[in-house]
C-alpha cells in the first residue's frame, strides 16, 4: 500500500511541477483564437514528456530506498555483507564506473540497480535472492546490475520514454484539434476548444501510450539480454549468469517499486509489455553468443 500510494503521489507531484513550469514559460497556451500554435504546443509537449521522464530519473534512488525499505550498506555488519559489497567494488572498477552504493532489502528474490549518473549509482539485492542462490549466482546477478549502470541503461530509458511522452502529448493534442475542427465547422471558436477537442485528447492519450509503452518496453527487453552479457563479461564466463537465470526461472520473483518493476505478464498481449524478456529467451542468447 505505501508503494502504491507513493507512486501515486510522485506522479501527482511531477504534473503540478510541470504545469506549473509549462504556465510560467507560457508553453501551455499553444490554443489561440488564430488555431493552433505548433511550436508552442511543441514546447509544452517536450516540457511534459522529458520533463516527467528526467524528475523520475533524478529522483529514482531516494524513492527506490524509500519504497523498498532499502538498507544501505555503509558499514558491513557480517561477512556476507563485505563480500557483497566487494563484489560490486570489484566489477564497478572492472566496467570503469564510479563505486555504487550497496543496499540490501527485505523481500522475495530480486534485485535492481538505480540512480541518474554512472558513478553515483545504488545496486540493491533482496535477502530471499541471498538466500535462495549460491555465491556464484548472486555474483552473476550483481554482474548484471553492474551492466546496467555501465551501460547508461537507465539514462537511455529515461531518454526513450521523454521521446514517447512528448510524441503522445503533440500526436493527442494535434488529432484532437482537427476533430474538433471538422465537428466545429462554422462554429464560433473564439470562446476555445469544443468538447470534441477534449475527448479525444484523453482517448488519444490512453491508446498512444499504450503504444508509447510497447515500445518502451522493447526497448527494455534490449537492454536485459545486453545486461546478461556484460555480466558474462565481468565474470569472465558465462555459465554463472546461465545457472543464476535458470535459478530466478524456478522462484516467485519479489515486486518492485512501480517506476521500476517489470510488468512480467506471460503470454498473449502481455509479452508485448513486458520489461523482460523470457527466462528461457534470454539462457538461449547466452548459450549462443560468441565467445
Amino acid at each position: 500500500m505505501k508503494r502504491i500510494a507513493l507512486f501515486i503521489m510522485t506522479n501527482l507531484a511531477v504534473v503540478v511541477v510541470l504545469g506549473i513550469v509549462a504556465n510560467l514559460l507560457g508553453v501551455n497556451r499553444y490554443l489561440t483564437p488564430n488555431g493552433l500554435d505548433l511550436k508552442a504546443l511543441m514546447g509544452f509537449a517536450l516540457i511534459m514528456g522529458f520533463g516527467g521522464a528526467i524528475i523520475s530519473l533524478l529522483i529514482s534512488k531516494p524513492v527506490a530506498k524509500w519504497s523498498s525499505g532499502v538498507r544501505v550498506i555503509n558499514q558491513a555488519q557480517n561477512a556476507d555483507e563485505a563480500w557483497i559489497v566487494e563484489t560490486v567494488r570489484k566489477f564497478a572498477e572492472k566496467a570503469g564506473i564510479g563505486m555504487p552504493e550497496v543496499g540490501i532489502f527485505e523481500g522475495a528474490p530480486n534485485a535492481f540497480a538505480t540512480g541518474a549518473f554512472k558513478n553515483s549509482a545504488l545496486v540493491a539485492v533482496s535477502t530471499g535472492l541471498l538466500q535462495g542462490m549460491t555465491r556464484e549466482e548472486v555474483e552473476a546477478v550483481i554482474g548484471h546490475e553492474v551492466a546496467h549502470i555501465a551501460n547508461g541503461d537507465m539514462v537511455t530509458m529515461t531518454l526513450i520514454q521523454g521521446v514517447m511522452n512528448t510524441f503522445v502529448v503533440f500526436l493527442s493534442r494535434v488529432i484532437g484539434y482537427a476533430i474538433d475542427s471538422f465537428l466545429r465547422k462554422g462554429d464560433d471558436r473564439s470562446s476555445g476548444p469544443g468538447i470534441g477537442y477534449f475527448i479525444t485528447t484523453i482517448v488519444l492519450d490512453i491508446l498512444l501510450g499504450f503504444v508509447a509503452a510497447i515500445i518502451v518496453a522493447w526497448f527494455s527487453r534490449q537492454r536485459e539480454f545486453r545486461a546478461d552479457a556484460g555480466a558474462a563479461q565481468l565474470m569472465g564466463r558465462r555459465q554463472p549468469m546461465v545457472n543464476a537465470l535458470a535459478r530466478l526461472g524456478g522462484m516467485t520473483p519479489g515486486e518492485l517499486p512501480k517506476s521500476m518493476a517489470a510488468m512480467g505478464i506471460a503470454g498473449g498481449i502481455g509479452k508485448l509489455f513486458s520489461t523482460h524478456p523470457p527466462i528461457e529467451e534470454r539462457i538461449a542468447a547466452l548459450q549462443n553468443a560468441q565467445p
